[in-house]
């Protein structure tokens, strides 16, 4: 792979290098809704990073739905918000109960896929990580509510995101306003209560291209107009990777963007965004048929379901859904001392018909992510760097 490692288009140039890989979406950038933030990481001699970023048609206008990567800032925001409480006895592994005070919400007294059979921030956010787990998101949302969740983003300087409803819920827009009272407690004693909230502004999604495609499946029947997401959420791929930074890199991002997280907090996360499906045991994901290594991996990985080497982790967070497929990635090599961020979005739905099911996902989207992962990987292998990074705050054990 001979490439002109100063190009302004370095993305571009790696692409082209390997045509059989992806020549036929490069020709169809536009159609794939196609963008992609590859960054480098050079390290002083005392570890600290510096970070250099290589766009290829990223566009924070350019609408795109992001699917489950918006349960990346809900789970990082929860800590925060727990942190920010500063009540005693209460953290990430505090027992919780959630009631329900508007349409179309649920209560939630126990969970029998924790250890203890009973719901936590710390078990949702395992459970976002492990298998990108839908109903995990849900209660998040719901304890941080509508306008925290996207006002605490913007201030951080995450301007380029809204993450404005649940999943999978077929909530109104007036009901994802509306978020659940939750209770948490210790045996017998209450340590902390949220009332019920709603957020009387209301949000929406304005942007050029939000309403998109030629129709969509509305129970069961065809609309022949375009889908609007314009009552859904976004999150921009700088943002995405902005956010993932904040928590690799706390040192080195602005003090307005890092959350307040504690060690303990920073360790979990590294655990669970990295761990693969079958090595954990709380919750258990031990059917390797359905939750295979590369579950919620797609770089590198996605097109296959063999085993992840254990020398790879993979920080991450993926999204599917209405044809689009999102990985936002930290990715090491603890053996070959290589580290590398990269995010990308590609949308593969050739009839332009939403929620139909019809997608082509496993045919161009998920190979071009896993050949994008293997590409970039390669040329950070071969990238000379002056010094090699020190990896091991990395590093976890399942004990």
């Amino acid at each position: 792979m001979k490439i002109v490692s100063d190009s302004n288009n370095l993305v571009e140039q790696i692409l082209i290098s390997k045509p059989e890989w992806f020549s036929e979406v490069m020709k169809n950038a536009d159609k794939h809704r196609l963008q992609i933030l590859y960054t480098q990481i050079d390290r002083d001699e005392n570890n600290r990073p510096s970070f250099t970023s290589h766009h290829y048609r990223t566009n924070a206008t350019d609408y795109f739905y992001p699917a489950s990567t918006v349960k990346m800032p809900a789970a990082f925001l929860a800590l925060e918000k727990l942190n920010n409480l500063n009540t005693e006895g209460l953290n990430k592994f505090t027992p919780l109960r959630i009631d329900s005070a508007f349409s179309s919400q649920s209560r939630v007294t126990a969970d029998s896929t924790s250890e203890n059979g009973l719901p936590s921030i710390a078990h949702y956010i395992k459970k976002i990580f492990l298998v990108s787990d839908n109903d995990a998101f849900n209660r998040l949302f719901e304890f941080l509510g509508q306008q925290y969740l996207n006002e605490t983003l913007w201030r951080k300087g995450f301007e380029n995101t809204k993450i404005i409803r649940r999943l999978e819920s077929g909530m109104s827009p007036e009901e994802n306003r509306a978020t659940n009272p939750f209770t948490f407690y210790d045996g017998e004693t209450i340590i902390y209560e949220q009332p019920p909230a709603k957020n009387e502004r209301i949000y929406k999604i304005e942007m050029r291209d939000v309403r998109q495609g030629k129709g969509y499946i509305r129970s069961g029947e065809l609309v022949e107009e375009p889908i609007d997401f314009s009552n859904s959420n976004y999150i921009s791929i700088e943002n995405l990777q902005g956010i993932l930074k904040a928590i690799i890199f706390p040192e080195a991002v602005p003090e307005q963007q890092r959350f307040n997280l504690s060690e303990d907090d920073y360790r979990f996360l590294y655990q669970y965004m990295s761990m693969l499906p079958r090595e954990s045991t709380y919750p258990a994901y031990s059917d390797t048929s359905k939750y295979y290594d590369s579950y919620v991996k797609y770089f590198l990985f996605g097109d296959n379901r063999e085993p992840i080497p254990n020398r790879i982790k993979i920080f991450n967070k993926v999204g599917q859904a209405y044809g689009y497929l999102i990985d936002c990635a930290y990715i090491i090599d603890f053996e070959n001392k290589v580290e590398f961020l990269l995010s990308a979005v590609i949308q593969v739905n050739e009839n332009q018909i939403y929620n139909d099911n019809v997608y082509e996902y496993n045919e161009i989207g998920i190979p071009f992510l896993a050949n994008l992962g293997r590409v970039i990987y390669e040329y950070e292998r071969k990238r000379e760097r002056k010094h090699l990074p020190d990896l091991s705050k990395f590093k976890w054990n399942t004990d």
